[in-house]
């Protein structure tokens, strides 16, 4: 069987592997398109993404249409003569034109087990919402928000102190290897993408910053899961005084070192010690354990209150 061209199009972390493996393994990829350069880092210098790098150092042509509703873009397109568009995680739209120019269609890594966590934070949702297992959909894409059919998927267990960010790599992992392997049977026509179950949807709307902030009126399961899930980004906060703090690491406790958390106000310091700050909330404690106060780096909970008076004060 000849290789088909491949077009990848993908722009953040979450596709280079895929991209890396594609290459790695001799698939012809033929083009990559990515989204245009954008301001970067402190200094706000614009820069090109993980995905563009990738491409250039491979010697691959780079594409960055602002959109591919254009005719001209159609026509790059099809200039191209792609046989199958491989994407993952690219951030446009691709109108039905698109979507039947390569003659294999295009296939969509996605960071969830159809028809689960459809949308943009899956990866993020499934954290938040308490999910004991996650995994990659290799999907063909159709006009609808990830409700094409499925080639095959993968799963894997979400750690109890998983974050938002060590699964986000460890599922862009697994999509890499998923779609080497499921490559030459899509080619070749012999694996048939099974439909999926509307009935079961669920959706995963895109992470906004407001979100971000804590209620401590929620449980201490709860907040936890936020802020796995909201690490590395939007990160979970909460004011004290006058300030807003970032909360990078915490867990919920037990009962068993008492401090009657049922007794007080949602978000009240409880106690503070080397292990961390116990807060009160909606529905047990919380013990912060790293923190990160505005112009500093995240230290330890413990190194912050032994700076300040934290005891008895609420985070709001």
């Amino acid at each position: 069987m000849d290789r088909p061209r491949i077009l990848f199009a993908g722009t953040p972390t979450f596709a280079v592997p895929a991209l890396s493996a594609l290459i790695a393994a001799d698939w012809p990829v033929v083009a990559v398109y990515t989204q245009p350069d954008r301001p970067a880092g402190r200094g706000r210098k614009i820069t090109p993404g993980p995905v563009k790098q990738t491409a250039l150092d491979a010697d691959i042509p780079v594409f960055q249409p602002t959109t591919l509703k254009r005719p001209e873009a159609l026509e790059q397109l099809e200039t191209l003569a792609p046989d199958l568009m491989v994407v993952a995680a690219y951030g446009l739209i691709l109108p039905p034109a698109v979507l039947d120019c390569p003659r294999l269609g295009c296939i969509n890594i996605h960071a969830s087990l159809l028809p689960r966590w459809r949308g943009a934070a899956p990866i993020q949702r499934a954290i938040a919402a308490g999910d004991e297992q996650t995994g990659i959909s290799l999907m063909q894409m159709e006009i609808g928000l990830d409700t094409g059919p499925v080639y095959a998927t993968q799963r894997t267990r979400i750690g109890p102190r998983e974050t938002g960010g060590s699964l986000h790599d460890r599922l862009a992992a697994i999509g890499a290897k998923l779609l080497l392997d499921s490559l030459p049977a899509i080619c070749e026509g012999v694996l048939t993408p099974e439909p999926q179950d509307p009935e079961r949807a669920t959706y995963a709307s895109k992470l906004e910053k407001q979100e971000s902030t804590i209620d401590w009126q929620r449980s201490a399961i709860e907040i936890d899961r936020q802020i796995r899930a909201f690490d590395p980004w939007p990160v979970a906060q909460t004011r004290y005084n006058d300030e807003t703090l970032r909360i990078w690491e915490a867990c919920p406790l037990d009962d068993a070192s008492g401090n009657h958390a049922d007794e007080a106000r949602p978000g009240t310091v409880l106690s503070s010690s080397a292990e961390g700050i116990d807060v009160a909330t909606g529905d047990g404690k919380l013990r912060i354990q790293r923190l990160q106060a505005p112009g500093k780096r995240p230290i330890s909970a413990a190194d912050f209150a032994h700076a300040r008076q934290v005891d008895g004060t609420v985070f709001v």
